[in-house]
């Protein structure tokens, strides 16, 4: 028997994946994968189990690895991860962004949050399962994915479509971004931790927009400029006032919230409410509607020539729905010497907050906190359980965090100064340690 708990090795873990860069630029370049698919692989086979390496391009690597379940017959449960982060500017840190410094009581890093924290718990729940040779209920497939952070084209999706045999008989997934805590101030003005549960997401639609003009010199006037037509379709898309629609997981989010806060809300006015999630409720703000914001801007070549195209990239994120309807609003507001391409799309998810699985993450939730308060929320950004979907898993996202009350954590996803604190990593390891045990 193993005297190694999976929470006495998740902070070493997760300070080593921090060290490794592997930056995805989303242009193809950057470092890739592999060094900290090589590392995942030598925790795994340090323990005894054989994991497997896919490779999209050189160096885009993400590991699998399928573990025995009890009752084989029972649909299959994926845990994963994704291995990728988004660049870090280190003149704008307090600390070298892949140094992965201990201070404060945090783990500090590029990936601390997003999402090499939740990496780290799962290599450490696996290691301790192989090490001590405990069996989970039902197969358990745990996978870490390449190029998450730009659509999952080389990752996620290039294993559905290349490799469905990872995920035969799977039927439900779990991963980021959700079952971290907030605090709240209850109606009897007592402070109370809720547990975001992810069961929602918004859907993706990457855009480019290209004027066309006339190109000329810098002196002389010209009512066909590329770059005015650009600029001119970017203050109607800014502008845009997006409708609302309340779908059930942000209505069901909204509606727990009031109740346990005494906080009354409409469809018009549900700023008070929203106050009472921090940092967090970016995110929730992001689900409200449809969204569209300019990214990246490319134009001209030179001080005095007026150049005869110019370009901007957009991201755009729809609810449910909505896809259809958003194209063609950005087309109207692009207008007709403005081209809209579409660079990368993917679908939007909405799984239910009920359920056998459900449930278990709520009692493993309160097997550690047992005053937790539990709601689901819809996330504005996205997940390779978008990729999963296509083969009919149902994904949450359930990465489980007990945070301290002034740590400002939503902001610090693709955020300066990402940090974790080392309890919070050993608490989610603990909770994602009985989910397994028990689902």
């Amino acid at each position: 028997m193993s005297e190694t708990r999976p929470e006495d090795e998740v902070v070493r873990i997760c300070r080593d994946l921090i060290r490794i860069d592997t930056t995805n630029y989303g242009d193809g370049s950057g470092p890739g994968e592999a060094e900290a698919a090589a590392y995942v692989v030598d925790q795994l086979r340090e323990v005894g189990l054989e994991p497997t390496t896919y490779e999209s391009d050189p160096g885009r690597t993400t590991v699998a690895v399928r573990i025995p379940g009890a009752d084989r017959e029972r649909g299959a449960l994926c845990i994963h991860g994704h291995l990728d982060v988004v660049p870090a500017n280190a003149e704008d840190w307090q600390v070298d962004p892949f140094g992965a410094e201990l201070r404060d009581g945090c783990v500090w890093g590029r990936g601390a949050v997003d999402m090499k924290d939740m990496d780290a718990m799962i290599l450490a729940c696996v290691r301790d399962m192989a090490r001590t040779g405990t069996v989970p209920p039902r197969d358990l497939v745990v996978v870490f994915f390449a190029d998450e952070e730009a659509g999952g084209r080389k990752g996620s999706h290039f294993m559905v479509e290349h490799h469905p045999e990872v995920f035969e008989n799977v039927t439900e997934a779990i991963s980021e971004v959700g079952g971290y805590s907030v605090t709240v101030t209850d109606r009897h003005g007592d402070e109370k931790r809720t547990y975001l549960l992810q069961t929602s997401e918004k859907g993706i639609t990457w855009l480019r927009l290209t004027a066309h003009g006339r190109a000329g010199h810098g002196s002389v006037p010209n009512d066909e400029n590329a770059i005015v037509r650009l600029a001119e379709a970017i203050a109607r898309i800014a502008e845009h006032k997006w409708p609302r629609e309340y779908i059930p997981a942000v209505r069901t989010l909204l509606d727990g919230l009031s109740e346990l806060t005494g906080t009354p809300w409409s469809d018009e006015d549900l700023e008070d409410l929203l106050d009472h999630l921090g940092g967090a409720q970016g995110f929730v703000r992001g689900t409200l509607q449809d969204t569209s914001n300019v990214t990246m801007l490319d134009a001209g070549y030179k001080h005095n020539v007026i150049p005869q195209q110019a370009s901007a990239n957009v991201d755009c994120r729809f609810l449910p729905g909505h896809e259809d309807d958003l194209m063609a609003t950005i087309r109207e507001l692009a207008g007709e010497h403005v081209e809209v391409e579409v660079l990368h799309r993917d679908i939007s998810l909405e799984a239910p907050f009920e359920g056998d699985l459900v449930e278990r993450m709520v009692q493993a939730l309160r097997d550690e906190d047992p005053d937790a308060e539990v709601l689901p929320y819809c996330l504005s950004g996205g997940t390779d359980n978008k990729a999963l979907s296509l083969l009919g898993i149902t994904g949450y996202g359930f990465a489980p965090l007990r945070l301290p009350a002034d740590l400002d954590f939503a902001p610090m996803f693709h955020g300066i100064d990402e940090r974790v604190p080392t309890e919070s990593l050993e608490f989610g390891t603990r909770v994602l340690q009985r989910l397994i045990a028990t689902s």
